[in-house]
């Protein structure tokens, strides 16, 4: 019986996940909260093998109060809006396992039974981006220019934002579209959102 704690703050997704674990043959859930801060405590006294745990629980990462303080429980990430950024950084840590709060019922479960043996579980579409999605390549400077980009300044409000000359943002938009590979800025924003550099 693979024994399951779930950490998720929206309480109708946690009764959700509740029932979608709790109904397989092989699992109970043991334990189950809305915050950070309950995280280990629960963990603690209920002595899961697997923490099925809210990318956005309030409160200090419970991926890393759970390796700190119950290091023998697999822990699988849950995120409503994945991003490769968030794959590699939760993957470089102490979890096993992250999936898309949209992922089917039968996927999740198979997933926890995976981080239960040991093993990763990652959804292949999250996996591949992740892999495909390279380290940031942008400076600070980039990133600034290209945050206020996003939101569809001109370059000259760009420059007055950032008390630059026009010259010098266009200079830094071009590396950016240089760097990303995109066709232009509006490309270069897609492409450094769906990556995580935003």
């Amino acid at each position: 019986m693979i024994r399951i704690l779930i950490a998720e703050h929206l309480p109708l997704v946690r009764r959700g996940l509740l029932a979608t674990l709790g109904a397989e043959p092989d699992m109970r859930v043991v334990a189950e909260t809305g915050h950070a801060d309950e995280v280990v405590l629960a963990a603690q006294s209920a002595d899961p093998d697997v923490a099925v745990v809210d990318l956005d629980l309030p409160g200090p990462p419970a991926r890393d109060l759970l390796a700190e303080h119950a290091p023998r429980c697999g822990v699988l990430i849950l995120s409503a809006s994945p991003n490769p950024a968030q794959v590699r950084e939760a993957l470089a840590g102490p979890a096993l396992g992250f999936m898309s709060l949209c992922v089917r019922p039968e996927r999740l479960a198979e997933g926890v039974r995976q981080v239960a043996a040991g093993r990763r579980a990652i959804e292949p579409e999250l996996a591949v981006a992740a892999l495909r999605c390279a380290d940031n390549p942008l400076t600070r400077r980039e990133l600034d220019v290209l945050r206020i980009a996003a939101g569809g300044a001109r370059s000259t409000e760009i420059a007055d934002q950032l008390f630059l000359s026009v010259g010098t943002v266009r200079n830094h938009l071009s590396r950016i579209m240089c760097k990303t590979g995109a066709r232009n800025r509006l490309d270069a924003v897609r492409i450094a959102s769906d990556c995580g550099w935003l």
